[in-house]
């Protein structure tokens, strides 16, 4: 299986805009410059790309994990927080909640650890990749 996306850039680093998609055309002619990636103007960048990567890679392997051990949850809910420091993607921090009726926390969290490890994304991210984990019912 392969994926791909396509960027183009205009311009000067600063002052340049571009734009990006994706093959499946689920995300199209999304704008990105210097100011949305290294200041706070509206609009998105490759770091919050890799952040919604990593959530969503880690909520499937979560999942999986889960079912390896009988469990379904109802959801599993995950924010990823990318740092880029000094053009450097420095730390990932997982915030999950995992909502699922009578499971063991023990049992939740170990499969958490083996999804942090085991999510493709988090395989390629050369970071500290922190995780703070909720089960709730």
């Amino acid at each position: 299986m392969k994926r791909s996306a396509h960027a183009t850039w205009h311009g000067g680093l600063k002052e340049g805009n571009g734009s990006f998609g994706v093959a499946s055309g689920a995300i199209k002619d999304q704008r990105y410059r210097f100011r949305t990636r290294f200041e706070d103007a509206p609009g998105t960048n490759p770091e919050e790309l890799i952040a919604a990567a990593h959530a969503s890679c880690f909520s499937m392997a979560l999942s999986a994990q889960l079912g390896e051990r009988g469990i379904t949850p109802e959801a599993i809910e995950t924010t990823s927080t990318i740092t880029f420091e000094n053009l450097t993607l420095t730390k990932s921090v997982l915030t999950t909640t995992v909502k699922a009726r009578g499971v063991d926390k023990a049992t939740v969290e170990a499969a958490a650890a083996a999804a942090k490890v085991g999510c493709p994304v988090s395989k390629v991210l050369k970071l500290e990749i922190e995780l703070a984990l909720t089960v709730a019912e």
